[in-house]
């Protein structure tokens, strides 16, 4: 898809939202009430699409790290997106400065799917997502007042940008692999070490980057997503085609800027989304 259409069309669908207000401004805090009252709490709070939003407590590691997930419930038949969206998603960002005692949280993805849509090709989830989410505490024998500022896409018919705030303090050994936190880990994309090359040029308005992957002449060919493990970027809609036992792909990186810019190779993700399978490649050769 041409960049300029789908970002006007990304622009068409906020645009509108934005002037009659169904940005939704809202904050869920996790208190110990019992859950009919919860459930009733964030009922009443969610915009259109939203069902809940909450932090989900997990449990302490060995090495003082914590780990917890934030649980996105959304109606039936809405969808929200994954970290690289596609041309014409929503890309989330998730604050966690307002934090305590809180050096660093790394956010760890499952497994999206991919829709297609109107000729439009978006990746994410559908219905829920559970994200685990990995916490290091400045001291880890002190709780964790986490505070995450949520900032995501839900869609059906319409899409609509929210604001989300959870929060929950965090302290104890908690619940040593809680199931639900068990089953996003278990769902990440596998990290796999094939030999990747790329070519990287510079092009109007970015970067072009065609990779060359290894893959059986037998085997059935996947979707490629590209990012920047280092920093969110708009990236194309990847094109690929089959060379014997390679699948050569190409997509095109563009910044906020639009012009071209340094790329690092090392810093290039590709994830592989095969049905019910997902590999992730960090880093390539050029």
């Amino acid at each position: 898809m041409n960049r300029i259409f789908a970002k006007s069309i990304l622009l068409a669908l906020l645009a509108p939202l934005a002037a009659h207000a169904q940005t939704a401004e809202i904050e869920v805090t996790i208190l110990p009430p019992p859950p009919a009252e919860q459930d009733l709490v964030a009922a009443s709070s969610m915009p259109r699409g939203m069902e809940r939003a909450e932090l989900l407590d997990g449990w302490q590691t060995e090495d003082g790290a914590r780990i917890a997930a934030i649980r996105i419930a959304l109606d039936e038949g809405w969808k929200t997106y994954w970290r690289s969206p596609g041309e014409a998603g929503i890309p989330p960002q998730f604050n966690f400065a307002e934090s305590q005692n809180v050096t660093s949280v790394q956010v760890r993805w499952p497994r999206p799917v991919v829709f297609e849509q109107n000729g439009m090709r978006t990746v994410g989830y559908r219905d829920e997502v559970v994200l685990p989410i990995e916490i290091t505490p400045i001291d880890p024998s002190q709780p964790v007042a986490l505070s995450a500022d949520l900032d995501f896409g839900i869609c059906h018919d319409v899409c609509v940008p929210v604001s989300v705030e959870v929060t929950a303090d965090l302290q104890g050994p908690g619940l040593l692999n809680e199931p639900t936190i068990m089953g996003a880990l278990s769902s990440q994309p596998q990290i796999t070490t094939l030999p990747v090359l790329c070519e990287i040029e510079p092009i109007s308005d970015g970067v072009r980057v065609t990779a060359r992957i290894p893959l059986a002449a037998d085997a059935p060919e996947p979707l490629p997503v590209f990012e920047l493990a280092s920093a969110p970027v708009w990236v194309s809609e990847a094109v690929s085609h089959r060379e014997g036992d390679m699948l050569v792909s190409m997509a095109e990186f563009v910044p906020d800027e639009a012009a071209p810019f340094a790329l690092d190779p090392q810093d290039l993700r590709i994830t592989l989304l095969d049905g019910a399978s997902a590999f992730e490649i960090d880093g390539c050769e050029d």
